[in-house]
């Protein structure tokens, strides 16, 4: 996980950089997206094949396929190759963070889940500081493709490590096996259904990267297959907000994508229309990262006084004053460092709402079937981040075709986080257990939740 999470912290500052390089600013949401919209397959197929036979295989499977599509995205010479590195990472990531999470659900009981959760992350505190930094400088003084490099071979240790220590079944995995039939909110034959879906958030990044009909047919495309597909992969009551599951799986999209968006549009606005160094960008999300395990780790010492569903409202109003600072910044005498303090502010709101969402998501689980929720709930996040940035994207590219300068675009585009951030503050109630959802022992600190989205 440390060596995981240092690759995951320190690829982010670098696609903007990567996407000038190859001359394909124009295709920056397609690269961002393109690793939100795989990790939606490599959700169901991690949570289905954890469901099955436990976690050991897809984390060992997802753990291998990250180190080789890093060295795809390492030796990009055009645009399109790095678009489908951050694809093929994308179902490695999805398979990984929800087979972590079914781990986690198979094997310990409700009360030292948090504990478990809270080893994991212990080992992000690091790879916040150091990370985003370090990219940074390297891409700044030697090459973006350096850091590429280097990221996969670090991570070919934890993945010799999963297959040299994560040969021999362990118990939780004998006991998950056996439920291939059981009912859940993702099943097996949701597979197909899954892969249309990736292809379709696929598309509509792509067709909000410009304006003509080429791109609108893959927008129109898209947008159609995910309304016909997207709905059964979740939860029936997920779109209506039905108590329970449904709604910690619609709340989870909608924080995850108003979050996620403003961390792509920052950095994209640094480095473009504010022109700061890449370091500087690299501290922005070194900021967010010990943000968010600071608020992670004070609402893990409230579950005592405060239910989680309030803390996934409390989670949410701060993002709303966030998603405000960053529309500032837009503004010319508004100094740039000013984006930093907005990524941060962000983070503290998701570190309040995403370990609680996380939790409550266990306690509505059926029995034997973590994989599967866990699955629905990375799904969620991804279709989540793939609209909101979709229809974030849309906005920008239309404002900065009639405006001069991408500065109001910018600003456009933040304001429209503001919608979906208000209805899960709204909606936070719909999230509550009907028996109390606070556990003894420790809650997750630091960067916990980021494990779902990697």
């Amino acid at each position: 996980m440390f060596l995981t999470g240092f690759a995951s912290l320190a690829v982010m500052p670098l696609l903007p950089v990567a996407a000038e390089d190859l001359d394909g600013v124009g295709l920056y949401p397609l690269v961002a997206g393109a690793f939100v919209a795989a990790s939606l397959f490599g959700g169901v197929l991690g949570g289905a094949w954890a469901d099955r036979g436990g976690a050991r295989r897809p984390l060992i499977a997802g753990v291998v396929l990250t180190v080789v599509t890093l060295l795809v995205s390492a030796t990009s010479t055009t645009i399109w190759q790095l678009a489908l590195g951050r694809f093929t990472d994308g179902i490695a990531a999805g398979m990984v963070a929800v087979s972590v999470n079914a781990a986690i659900g198979q094997s310990y009981p409700d009360h030292l889940r948090a504990r478990a959760l809270a080893l994991m992350s212990a080992c992000w505190i690091v790879p916040s500081l150091a990370g985003p930094p370090l990219a940074g400088a390297v891409a700044a003084w030697w090459s973006w493709r350096a850091v590429f490099f280097g990221l996969a071979g670090l991570t070919l240790i934890p993945a010799v490590a999963a297959v040299l220590l994560l040969r021999r079944p362990t118990a939780w995995s004998g006991a998950a096996a056996g439920n291939e039939e059981t009912e859940g909110p993702v099943r097996r034959s949701a597979l197909p259904a899954a892969v249309v879906v990736s292809v379709a958030a696929a598309l509509t990044q792509y067709g909000v990267s410009a304006w003509n009909v080429r791109h609108a047919a893959c927008l129109a495309a898209g947008l159609a297959l995910l309304v016909a597909f997207a709905p059964r992969l979740l939860p029936p009551g997920t779109w209506r907000a039905g108590r329970g599951l449904p709604a910690t799986v619609l709340l989870r999209a909608l924080t995850s994508g108003a979050y996620f968006t403003l961390e792509a549009f920052v950095p994209l606005m640094l480095s473009t229309a504010r022109r700061v160094p890449g370091v500087v960008t690299g501290l922005a999300f070194t900021t967010a990262a010990l943000a968010w395990a600071g608020a992670s780790w004070a609402q893990g010492r409230l579950q005592d006084r405060v239910p989680r569903h309030r803390l996934v409202a409390v989670g949410a109003g701060t993002m709303a004053v966030s998603v405000a600072l960053a529309a500032l910044c837009t503004l010319p005498a508004v100094p740039a460092a000013t984006a930093v303090s907005a990524m941060a502010l962000a983070a503290v709101g998701m570190g309040l709402a995403a370990p609680s969402l996380t939790l409550l998501s266990l306690a509505h689980a059926p029995a034997g079937r973590h994989g599967s929720v866990s699955g629905a709930m990375q799904i969620s996040q991804n279709l989540g981040q793939t609209l909101v940035l979709a229809l974030s994207s849309a906005l920008f590219s239309a404002v900065s075709a009639g405006t001069a300068g991408r500065l109001p675009a910018f600003a456009t585009a933040f304001v429209l986080l503001l919608v979906p951030i208000a209805g899960a503050a709204c909606l936070a109630g719909r999230t509550r257990t009907t028996s109390p959802d606070r556990r003894p022992g420790p809650e997750p600190t630091g960067t916990a939740a980021r494990t779902e989205h990697l």
